[in-house]
């Protein structure tokens, strides 16, 4: 049986799931749906975060991050505090924005 999974995970994502040794700590198959869910969370709120900048006004892109940044990590979340931060990451650059240094979650 071979691995037809054609959608290329980047080495970000990896880390979210592996030790010190870069060994996975999760199975394959949950670290690629999670990553089809996250990835597919920093698309959708691309025009959201375009919208949010031009309803709030004289706010910094960065304010915009934070403040979505912080919604991905309240509780009830459909992610992780470091998928919130991946997705967060990634969704600067699409936009690209700068990404604001983000508070540690647990």
């Amino acid at each position: 049986m071979t691995d037809e999974y054609q959608i290329e995970i980047p080495p970000s994502f990896y880390a979210l799931y592996s030790d010190a040794r870069r060994r996975l700590t999760a199975p394959m198959a949950l670290v690629r749906e999670r990553y089809e869910a996250c990835e597919d969370l920093a698309q959708l709120l691309v025009d959201r975060a375009d919208a949010k900048l031009f309803e709030l006004g004289s706010v910094a892109h960065e304010d915009v991050l934070l403040r979505f940044h912080a919604g991905l990590c309240a509780p009830g979340s459909m992610v992780s505090a470091p998928e919130a931060e991946w997705v967060i990451r990634r969704l600067a650059e699409l936009l690209g924005w700068a990404c604001p240094p983000l508070a540690a979650s647990e």
